[in-house]
């Protein structure tokens, strides 16, 4: 698959950026040069490979440690003593001047 300067333009305009000529040019080439590494990944033999959700076999710090269900992915392991608490989600939107009740409600910052 090749990304054609079209393609760039659109996907440009979708993102509200106004690209110059050369960033236009130099976003055209690293687009193509990483789906033409994607298009070689696909080319490798997995037919050993098991199936997997992620990389790591890490799995969630909080799940592990507090068996709670909550996940901080942290894979290092100099990280891994400085994870907290989450900040409770009642007390997060608590002193925003806007929420539904679950969101932060924010003025619309982007005009079309």
């Amino acid at each position: 698959m090749k990304v054609s300067e079209k393609d760039v333009a659109y996907v440009a305009d979708l993102a509200n950026l106004e690209l110059t000529e050369d960033e236009r040019a130099r976003m055209l080439r690293d687009l193509n040069s990483i789906l033409e590494y994607v298009d070689r990944l696909s080319e490798l033999n997995t037919d050993n490979v098991e199936p997997m959700a992620q990389v790591s076999d890490r799995y969630g710090v909080d799940e592990l440690r507090q068996g709670s269900g909550r996940f901080a992915y942290a894979i290092r392991e100099d990280v891994h003593n400085g994870l907290r608490e989450s900040l409770p989600h009642e007390v997060a939107v608590k002193n925003a001047p806007d929420t539904d009740g679950t969101f932060f409600e924010v003025p619309k910052v982007i005009e079309r």
